[in-house]
């Protein structure tokens, strides 16, 4: 891990030390240099020869995203966003009223808000498996709902937004492919700070965005199906003649890979943007990424824990680059305005971005850091130094 390498690459390091990679992250150089050449020939020439004169270079947007989630390219979908992704896979679940949906209390706001809109018009009920007492998912808990209910969806966000949590996602795809229920994790948080592997996973689809510790440009996303949801005929609500070809009047035919969940009119220039960024991460390797943010969390954390009046929030026997705290007796709008000052960024959870959660702890806000690989030990101790500072004032 060359850290000066990566700063070198970055060009929004300056003056700042950026702490907000769980948020939308800063791009390497490369990235909007592979799009500003990508949109300067749509300008000279149009989108549609554009799109056949670098038809290489879009296809290797699935070779890269494959290589980093351990699949084959035909199980990759581009989308829009995050929530693109994961509404198209939640639309392509056969639900029937009265159906159960599984999730622990720890699912990403979006998500929660989707099961409570099926349930508001298709009467879907919303099942929540417990927490342990130290934060980790009650697996079994967890697989006696499954027996009991039978739900047709299990959903898993892997890494909540505001908890430093990373949920087991590897044995509830156990669970899931014991009792043949179909799963869906939401990696938004995940993707691009450790190895996901949708293999050792077992999901059925997983929902991820390019703009948070994957580096890439904002408004872009994938989507991984599995063979199984393929081969069973699992399509969007939504599908369009990328997805699928009109082969009669009143018929037609879904593609037989995971394009079927994309739509024709794509950003080009996005996926070229996403494609440097994934190759990029690629390059310098998952596991190194995930064991050096490992190294700047434990010690931010270790840092924290120590100023009087500051509490760590973050919970579970596995934590990832997502630190969160909270400041007894302090406003939330005086610690942002020091913050500011001294050119931390920064984000803030807020209790309807985490309403189960934030009600067990009692808060309505919580301060994010989310360190990445472009960080220094030395930035870590300056912002937990700064953090310090703001404890010790009067409140």
């Amino acid at each position: 891990m060359n850290t000066e390498n990566f700063r070198q690459d970055t060009n929004g390091l300056q003056g700042k030390i950026f702490l907000n990679s769980a948020g939308s992250s800063l791009m390497p150089k490369s990235v909007p240099e592979h799009m500003i050449t990508y949109i300067g020939q749509e300008e000279e020439q149009g989108g549609y020869k554009t799109e056949i004169d670098r038809a290489a270079d879009i296809a290797v947007f699935y070779t890269e995203t494959a290589r980093l989630l351990n699949c084959s390219e035909h199980q990759v979908a581009y989308a829009y966003n995050a929530t693109d992704a994961y509404a198209k896979a939640l639309s392509a679940i056969p639900f029937r009223q009265g159906d159960y949906i599984l999730t622990s209390n720890d699912d990403y706001v979006s998500s929660q808000i989707a099961f409570l809109s099926l349930r508001k018009r298709f009467a879907i009920k919303i099942l929540r498996a417990n927490n342990l007492a130290n934060g980790d998912l009650d697996l079994n808990n967890f697989e006696s709902l499954v027996k009991q209910y039978r739900p047709v969806l299990v959903s898993l966000t892997h890494i909540p937004t505001n908890s430093g949590l990373v949920q087991n996602a590897e044995e509830i795809g156990k669970i899931c492919r014991a009792n043949n229920v179909w799963y869906l994790l939401d990696a938004c948080q995940s993707i691009g700070q450790m190895p996901v592997d949708v293999q050792k996973i077992g999901c059925d689809f997983l929902s991820a965005t390019g703009r948070k510790f994957l580096r890439g440009p904002r408004g872009t996303g994938f989507l991984y199906v599995s063979d199984k949801a393929l081969n069973e005929g699992l399509e969007p609500l939504g599908i369009d003649m990328r997805g699928a070809e009109w082969t009669g009047v009143d018929e037609y035919t879904p593609m037989l890979s995971a394009r079927r969940f994309e739509l024709f009119d794509i950003s080009y220039a996005s996926l070229v943007g996403l494609t440097e960024a994934i190759r990029y991460a690629n390059e310098i390797g998952l596991k190194n990424i995930y064991k050096y943010n490992n190294e700047l969390c434990c010690q931010l954390r270790e840092n924290l824990s120590g100023i009087p009046g500051l509490k760590v929030l973050d919970n579970g026997s596995q934590l990832s680059s997502i630190v969160t705290f909270h400041m007894e007796g302090h406003s939330l709008e005086k610690i942002e305005d020091s913050l500011k000052r001294e050119h931390i960024i920064y984000s803030v959870s807020l209790k309807k971005n985490a309403m189960i959660d934030m009600e067990k702890k009692g808060l309505d806000w919580v301060i994010r850091f989310s360190p990445h690989y472009f960080n220094t030990l030395a930035e870590i101790n300056t912002a937990s130094d700064v953090a310090a500072s703001i404890a010790r004032q009067t409140a």
